[in-house]
């Protein structure tokens, strides 16, 4: 026996690189990466049979993307990313303004440690 999996589909002999399931309760066709062990209700399928799977009319085909593969960034992981390295530029502009003798925002405010700040109580 072969310690590589081959691809389920008759008369392929390619190796396998995904695993079919079906959920039937949910009319859904589930393609992910190929399991670590083969289950007798799960097909592993090759390259190309994986590419070019479809489900029966009404069903949904859900691919799950292979882990070792690596994500492209989407738009907002660039903003989330600008927002970040903004949001680190501040405190340096904070220090600045405060050494140079610039009115405080907050009257409220007694101190500041960081992003951490001591607030006067309303009573006084």
């Amino acid at each position: 026996m072969s310690p590589v999996r081959r691809c389920s589909r008759t008369a392929c002999g390619r190796p396998a690189v995904a695993t079919l399931t079906y959920v039937y309760a949910d009319s859904t066709a589930v393609l992910g990466p190929l399991a670590t062990y083969a289950e007798p209700h799960c097909y592993d399928l090759c390259a190309e049979h994986s590419e070019r799977l479809t489900a029966p009319r009404g069903w949904e085909v859900v691919r799950l993307l292979d882990g070792s593969a690596p994500a492209r960034p989407s738009g907002d992981d660039l903003e989330a990313l600008a927002n970040a390295v903004r949001e680190a530029a501040r405190p340096q502009q904070r220090a600045a303004e405060a050494g140079g003798g610039a009115r405080r925002a907050d009257p409220m405010e007694v101190a500041r440690r960081g992003h951490l700040r001591v607030l006067r109580s309303p009573d006084n």
